[in-house]
């Protein structure tokens, strides 16, 4: 069995990077399941994820994350697109590693920017400041995507093209790994 079929293929990043977009491109490349966190516990909760930051707050909507991550790395040659905030958590990191290989997709925040304007989707960004938070919250989170990822791709680029590079990536990660 090749490499690829026993590692899940976990894409990372901030929100807004295309990890459904890719991820969907990539496993429609590689013949894989694509699961999107997101959409996994929206289809759990029978919620958006809007409505379970409001309803239950971010700490709950954090342990469903925790308890998809578990299952999903308990499966193997999947195509993963975690939540913006899921590796922003060491246990999750831990967890999806077991079976994963965790990818990084990388865009510049102008890029995020850009194809997030308007969207009103995204609880961390219901807010008056907006474009100031989400530069900030970038600047935040983006060591701690660079330290829990295995591979970074640059990702600004088409999803079918970004779904190339993630593919080689990850298929040199795994011809160094012993």
């Amino acid at each position: 069995m090749s490499p690829m079929k026993r590692k899940n293929i976990v894409l990372c990043g901030f929100m807004g990077c295309g990890k459904s977009t890719v991820g969907r491109a990539l496993a429609e490349k590689i013949s894989a399941e694509f699961v999107d966190m997101d959409s996994l516990i929206e289809r759990r909760e029978n919620a958006t994820v809007a409505e379970i930051f409001r309803k239950k707050g971010e700490e709950a909507f954090r342990r469903m994350e925790t308890e998809a991550a578990l299952e999903l790395s308990g499966r193997s040659g999947l195509v993963i697109a975690a939540g913006g905030g899921v590796l922003l958590n060491p246990e999750n990191v831990r967890i999806l590693r077991r079976t994963g290989v965790v990818v990084l997709l990388s865009v510049p925040v102008e890029t995020i920017a850009r194809r997030l304007e308007g969207d009103a989707t995204r609880p961390l960004l219901l807010r008056e400041d907006r474009a100031e938070f989400l530069r900030s919250l970038y600047r935040e989170r983006m060591p701690r995507y660079l330290s829990a990822a295995d591979v970074r791709v640059d990702a600004d680029a088409p999803p079918e093209e970004a779904a190339g590079r993630v593919f080689r990536a990850v298929c040199a990660f795994l011809s160094e790994k012993p």
